[in-house]
């Protein structure tokens, strides 16, 4: 067997350094711990929080998962051959079984935890995707990756790299876990704010009355309530016959935008039958994810599917303070308990079922006030947000560019 050399690190073609385990079941005749991709964190080799609920896994059986499954033993590597670029690599713990698209390696030369990180480099990930076949489900070959060059030191040298790595790599994951939490507290503090302030107001010393409405509870005592068809009313008014105007979509998590600014695909629809008008100021509703807040204010004159209904508002509305009340959660439930339909991705909000809602309406000057207190204060926590995923991004780039120098010798560990 020839040996190629790295930074002067000897390297063998990776089927002659391990073997690949062959060994398939039925999955509805094993009831061993069954993983799946979703089961394995993307680039950093754990399993994913929660995969076997309170149980050890030696204690945890279970009867789903795919009818043909690979099996696996504790010491093996687990490699995710499809989508190879979510870097899913893990050393098996215990026996179990998995998916068909886990290519399933049993070290023969290799320390497991060094064979791990190999599979974690970024030069590995980057020639396994290159070899990719399926545009959609990008799959990788055991043909191209079982002939792929991969460092080989001897197993002491693994050894010693392998306990610099585990060490290093645990600084940096315990200060990504840090920032990520950061995340979630800054993201659990807007939704907080936003959601006090729509249904609080901003006067903390206001006297409150019972609103009379379940769902959300006492209010100011100057504040009314309302029927949203009385704050809005439904546009259905057809887009010209030309295609001159902005496609738009509303996304969950950012509202209404040019779906240029999303997506990969143009910006003008091929066809404006039966698309809505929108003009900025709308408010956008899409159906059939109104239950998880698909709600938006178009700051753009446009047009939308017929999936989306369009709301204009009345005299003394400002629909942005609207979009912070039904993006915010306290509204989810009873949006859910008006849907229709017969599972989660089915229910539909119809706006005879909507626009029969209480829901809280401030004075017009309170609405404006809220919503320029809102702009303030999230854009505080936007700033804290991109600080926190701009140092995630560098200690990723870290972690991968030290797993990289380690594994081919650029950085000499002793």
């Amino acid at each position: 067997m020839r040996l190629d050399t790295t930074c002067g690190r000897p390297t063998v073609r990776l089927k002659y350094a391990v073997q690949l385990r062959r060994m398939q079941v039925d999955g509805m005749d094993d009831n061993r711990p069954y993983l799946g991709l979703e089961h394995i964190e993307p680039g950093t080799g754990r399993l994913a929080e929660g995969t076997f609920g309170p149980t050890e896994p030696e204690e945890f059986s279970v009867t789903s998962g795919e009818s043909l499954c690979n099996t696996f033993e504790p010491g093996d590597v687990l490699f995710g051959k499809l989508r190879p670029y979510l870097t899913k690599a893990w050393i098996a713990e215990f026996s179990g079984r998995c998916t068909t698209e886990f290519l399933v390696m049993q070290p023969v030369n290799f320390n497991s935890r060094f064979l791990q990180y190999i599979c974690l480099s970024p030069g590995f990930i980057d020639a396994v995707n290159a070899s990719t076949y399926g545009s959609k489900m990008p799959r990788a070959d055991w043909n191209f990756i079982g002939n792929m060059p991969v460092p080989l030191p001897a197993l002491d040298k693994q050894n010693i790299i392998a306990d610099y790595l585990d060490k290093e790599i645990l600084k940096l994951d315990d200060m990504l876990d840090a920032k990520k939490r950061l995340l979630d507290l800054l993201e659990e503090k807007r939704r907080s704010l936003i959601t006090r302030a729509v249904t609080r107001g901003l006067n903390s010393s206001a006297q409150m009355r019972d609103s009379g409405v379940e769902w959300l509870g006492p209010i100011p005592k100057y504040w009314k309530t309302k029927r949203v068809k009385y704050l809005f009313r439904l546009i259905t008014e057809p887009a010209p016959p030309d295609n001159n105007f902005e496609l738009l979509s509303l996304y969950t998590e950012v509202g209404v935008l040019p779906r240029k600014d999303i997506e990969a695909r143009g910006n003008k629809a091929t066809t404006t039958d039966n698309y809505w008008l929108v003009k900025p100021g709308d408010l956008v509703v899409n159906k059939l994810l109104a239950w998880m807040g698909a709600f938006g204010v178009s700051n753009y004159e446009g047009v939308t599917s017929p999936a989306y209904d369009i709301l204009r508002k009345l005299n003394g509305v400002n629909s942005i303070y609207y979009h912070h009340l039904f993006r915010c959660g306290i509204c989810f439930p009873e949006f859910r308990r008006r849907s229709t339909g017969i599972m989660d991705m089915r229910l539909r909000l119809y706006f005879d079922q909507f626009g029969d809602m209480r829901v809280p309406v401030p004075p017009e000057n309170d609405q404006y006030a809220i919503v320029r207190y809102i702009q303030q204060e999230t854009a505080k926590l936007d700033s804290l947000r991109n600080a926190a995923e701009k140092t995630i991004g560098l200690l990723n780039e870290r972690r991968s560019a030290l797993i990289s120098a380690a594994v081919t010798g650029k950085l000499e560990v002793n």
